[in-house]
This record gives C-alpha cells, structure tokens and sequence, in this order.
C-alpha cells in the first residue's frame, strides 16, 4: 500500500524529539507498506465504485505492528467520562502511551477518532496518537461513505491550536498501489450493521 501523505497536527515536547517516537513512527510507516490485496507485494484493488469492503485491509499492518511490540485491540479509555473502547494498536512506550487507530467508517468515526486522540493527549492519557485513513482515491472504491483524508483535511488546522505541552499527533492517508479489474473484490462484513 502506498503511504499518499503524512500530516503532523501537533509535535512538542521531549518525546517528539526522541529516538523512541521516531522508531514508533516509522514502526507505522513500515507497517502501511505491509498492507495487501491480490499481491503480496502491492494493494490492488478491483476498481468498481462502493464495491469493496474494508475490514481486512488493516490485517497485515497490525500484525507487523504486534511483531514490534505493539499490542492490538487494547480496550482502554483515553477520555475521562467515557467507557473504555477498543484501540486498534498501542505501545507502551517508557514516556506514555501511543495509539494508532485505522478508520475505515463514515467520516463521523474519523473526526471521533482524532478528536478521542486530541483529549488523549490533553488529559495525559496518550503521548501521541495516530490517524490512519483512505485517500479518496482509494476511498471511493470502498464501501459507502467511508471517510477520506480530503474530507477530514479543513479541520485539521483546529489541532495545533490546542493547549498541548507534551505530545504528537498524526494523519496519514493511504492509497492502493493500481487498480485490476481481474481481482477480487475485498469482502464485506456480514453483520446486520455496516456494510464493512
């Protein structure tokens, strides 16, 4: 999978100047690059309109994250008031904890997650914390109305605007590395809910 874009919102403090931050970003760098579909080496989609699912697709990125320590599906609560739910990775680094959320629903569960990462960092539950979501290109060929990098991107200049002494926080956009119509389509999730 290609890595379209890397957006830093907020990095200040020590920890942002660490060797341990750096080998945790590049941790996520390396694991988007992991990602695949139809090949082992690229993500290739089939490129009909709304016709993919999107649950699969962060497979290979948690389990090179876990292969680097990290720990996945963490149920944990970043925001006092509110019931612990599950990250999709965190590391426990010496300095606080790092989250990395893959958002592959509408674009409200994108501003939820980088809004839940913000008042992480605020309130000293996270040190840092990470967006990861579809570039439109790649988005349009998901399920409908998933959100995309373009869509979330005006809200952006809010985060560096806030009360932050210490802490990084990060969006990444991802795209497909071609399209094939000669490859599956990536399957949907059959709950009752979403059209995952």
């Amino acid at each position: 999978m290609k890595l379209a874009i890397e957006k830093r919102l907020i990095e200040i403090g020590a920890f942002a100047q660490s060797d341990t931050y750096r080998q945790l970003y590049q941790n996520i760098i390396d694991g988007i690059h992991t990602v695949s579909w139809a090949d082992p080496r690229e993500f290739v989609i089939n490129p009909v309109p709304k016709a993919n699912g999107v649950l699969p697709i962060k497979n290979n990125f948690i389990a090179h994250l876990v292969r680097q320590g990290w720990e996945s599906e963490v149920s944990m609560s970043v925001i006092d008031g509110l019931n612990p739910g599950p990250i999709d990775a965190i590391f426990r680094s010496d300095k606080g904890i790092v989250a990395v959320e893959w958002e592959t629903g509408n674009i409200s569960s994108s501003h939820r997650a980088l809004n839940k990462i913000a008042l992480g960092i605020i309130q000293k539950q996270l040190i840092a914390g990470f967006l990861i979501i579809p570039m439109r290109s790649l988005s349009k060929y998901l399920t409908d109305r998933i959100g995309n990098y373009e869509e979330l991107s005006p809200y952006f200049q809010l985060y560096p605007k806030l009360t932050i002494t210490e802490g990084v926080m990060g969006v990444f956009g991802v795209e497909h590395d071609r399209t094939s119509n000669k490859v599956l389509f990536i399957p949907k999730g059959k709950d009752g809910n979403a059209k995952k």
